[in-house]
């Protein structure tokens, strides 16, 4: 059995003008070309479509994700091929990997099998070096910060309440907590700071929900980077930092165009979070893509309860884009992992523990249907071990929720196995529906945070100690309540502890930490054990990785 990067490096790629124009009518001209197979779409380009009417949006979301693993990046590529094949223009919207999870745990993030979007080891390394400018954009202000307090601190900056860090785009857990300034006056004053990664930062939030370079430079000028002795907010733009930071963002900005194993056009761009930021692809990437397509197809980072739920409350919030329909992904082996069975044992038939997890499914089908208002359809991403016993158990209890369950067999067979599933979205997208968010932008943040917890987690309620608290009144009486909020917490589970499997309900949400980021336009709610800067694992993936006498890169995936 092949590998996905042997797949992928012995895809047919064309030329991406070729793959611009034949699909999406664009002209030569309107690419910023990086090589053969890759190139940014031109701004002023894409400025002069919006005009246009939108194609329909369809979000693909999963259960909540296991070591097992789900294929919401092979399901979103797979039924794009899928749509294209059936005859309607697709575009497919992703997010850009971090290298922290290429060279920790997760390995390529691009797809997999014959649903991947190629070049498969350039979008998983260095692309078109979008991330290196917003850690660069994010490492300047950083600098100024420190350089204004060693020229004499006009601003009254207090040190102890400086609230940027500095990033960098790998897992690294020795820079969580450092100190700087070391070394005598010549380097400036000594004091606690640490490193988070590129996709947590602040400036990688704002990138991703910004609809032009100004709104960019505005957004960035907006972050609130410090405080005086008396909590007065100090702003990047106090620095005089917004224009630099945009001028390292300039190129960045403009979404990048690849392909699929199939020659189908894909949208790759921004990268954040999800169980830390809002975790979907850029808002100029999107909503460029429903000018240019009869259907776009993205994601939305980890589960309906995480990543779905930030797409709808803080980018369709924000950008006015609303989803027509939503694929929910599942497998079996998540399915029986929340069910009870160890990762090592998933591969086994056993339609009692399958039942069991499957509350975890219909979790997620109450949180699309009811939640948010959405038409659902639940793609079964295919294994090979998978019994037809156990797919029918699936599709009955599904059926009982009100919506389909479909086979999908686009790893092994690419869009042709995802037909199924593309006829039925095409169905779902005409059905009538309204999406809801799921909390009013008049209500206060701690109402908002209740909300998303009783009505998205299935917890009683939520909890803070006094300081949280406090800090979370503040932020409402300094003009911060309508922001959206962003929930950072496990993905693995409904709760805050990510051994909790299957569906549980009643439990308490500890909001742990609260953070402003006044750019991005939302309120931080850190529930939990969860880090901005992830570490490495006992056997990093990176062991894997290497290359061969002639360049080619081997074991990324």
């Amino acid at each position: 059995m092949l590998s996905d990067i042997e797949i992928a490096q012995q895809a047919k790629l064309k030329r991406i003008a070729e793959v611009a124009q034949d699909k999406l009518a664009i002209a030569p001209e309107h690419l910023q070309p990086y090589g053969h197979y890759k190139a940014k779409l031109s701004l002023d380009y894409l400025e002069s479509i919006q005009s246009r009417p939108d194609g329909k949006l369809v979000l693909v979301t999963a259960m909540s994700p296991t070591p097992a693993g789900e294929g919401k990046t092979t399901t979103t590529v797979g039924l794009g091929d899928a749509l294209n094949r059936i005859g309607h223009k697709t575009v497919m919207c992703l997010r850009e990997p971090s290298m922290g999870p290429v060279f920790g745990m997760k390995g390529g993030a691009a797809g997999g099998g014959f649903a991947q979007v190629v070049p498969m080891e350039d979008i998983n390394l260095h692309f078109t070096g979008d991330f290196a400018a917003i850690a660069a954009a994010h490492n300047l202000l950083s600098a100024l910060i420190d350089n204004h307090v060693h020229h004499g601190n006009s601003l009254g900056i207090d040190v102890r309440r400086i609230a940027w860090r500095r990033v960098i785009d790998m897992n690294d857990r020795a820079l969580r907590d450092i100190t700087v300034g070391l070394g005598g006056p010549a380097n400036g004053f000594p004091r606690m700071d640490g490193f988070d990664i590129v996709v947590a930062s602040e400036v990688m939030a704002i990138f991703c929900l910004s609809s032009s370079l100004r709104d960019l430079k505005e957004r960035m000028g907006r972050i609130v980077v410090a405080y005086t002795a008396d909590r007065t907010p100090i702003l990047a733009r106090d620095l005089h930092a917004a224009g630099a930071m945009a001028v390292l963002l300039r190129d960045a900005l403009a979404p990048n165009l690849v392909q699929t194993l199939e020659n189908n056009p894909a949208l790759i761009h921004g990268g954040p979070f999800a169980n830390i930021a809002h975790g979907c692809n850029s808002v100029l990437a999107t909503r460029s893509a429903l000018k240019l397509a009869d259907y776009v197809v993205t994601e939305a980072g980890f589960g309906a309860d995480l990543g779905a739920e930030k797409f709808i409350d803080i980018k369709c919030r924000k950008s006015g884009m609303r989803p027509s329909a939503v694929v929910l992904v599942a497998t079996l082996r998540a399915l029986k992992f929340h069910g009870g069975v160890e990762v090592a044992n998933v591969s086994k038939e056993n339609l009692p523990a399958l039942e069991r997890g499957l509350a975890n499914l219909e979790r997620h089908i109450d949180n699309v249907r009811q939640v948010y208002g959405l038409p659902c359809v639940v793609a079964i991403n295919h294994r090979s071990h998978d019994t037809d016993a156990e797919l029918s158990l699936v599709t009955q209890r599904v059926a009982k929720k009100g919506c389909r369950a479909l086979v999908a067999r686009h790893w092994a067979q690419g869009g042709q196995g995802a037909e199924e599933l593309a006829h039925e979205v095409v169905r779902l997208c005409e059905e009538p529906g309204q999406m809801k968010f799921v909390y009013e932008e008049r209500a206060p943040l701690w109402d908002k945070m209740r909300t998303i917890a009783t009505r998205v987690y299935g917890a009683a309620d939520i909890t803070a100690d006094g300081k949280v608290k406090a800090e979370i009144e503040r932020l409402q009486q300094a003009g911060f309540g309508h922001f959206p909020v962003c929930v950072a917490k496990t993905q693995y589970s409904f709760t805050t502890d990510p051994s909790a499997r299957g569906a549980p309900s009643g439990h308490v949400l500890d909001i742990r930490e609260v953070r402003l980021a006044a750019g991005a336009e939302f309120v931080v709610m850190i529930c939990g054990d969860i880090m901005t800067m992830p570490g490495l694992p006992k056997v990093p993936s990176s062991q894997a990785i290497d290359i061969d006498e002639k360049g080619r890169v081997v074991g990324l995936f």
